[in-house]
């Protein structure tokens, strides 16, 4: 296809680049100010949902937090990192 658009366009070297630039800063001004500004609403990446809640007490929302405000540090996790990480077995 690009040999194909390259035997066509008219000119040298120097106006086949010269052309070539040309239609590829056109195509790439449409697809962004016409096709993109289009296709936006159409695609679901804005499309965020949060759900408002799980129905518990509105209270804490850390597991095993009893909400007396003790502040746990800046390096303290409020879950365990390694619950879902299985010990290592010699046997795979």
């Amino acid at each position: 296809m690009y040999a194909w658009i390259w035997r066509k366009l008219p000119g040298g070297l120097w106006a086949k680049v010269t052309c070539s630039l040309v239609l590829i800063t056109a195509i790439g001004a449409l697809l962004w100010y016409v096709v993109f500004p289009w296709a936006t609403p159409f695609l679901p990446f804005d499309d965020v949902q949060v759900e408002a809640g799980t129905g518990e007490d509105a209270g804490s929302t850390i597991p095993g937090d009893d909400g007396a405000g003790v502040d746990e540090g800046p390096d303290e996790l409020p879950y365990s990192d390694t619950t879902n990480q299985p010990d290592p077995n010699s046997s795979r």
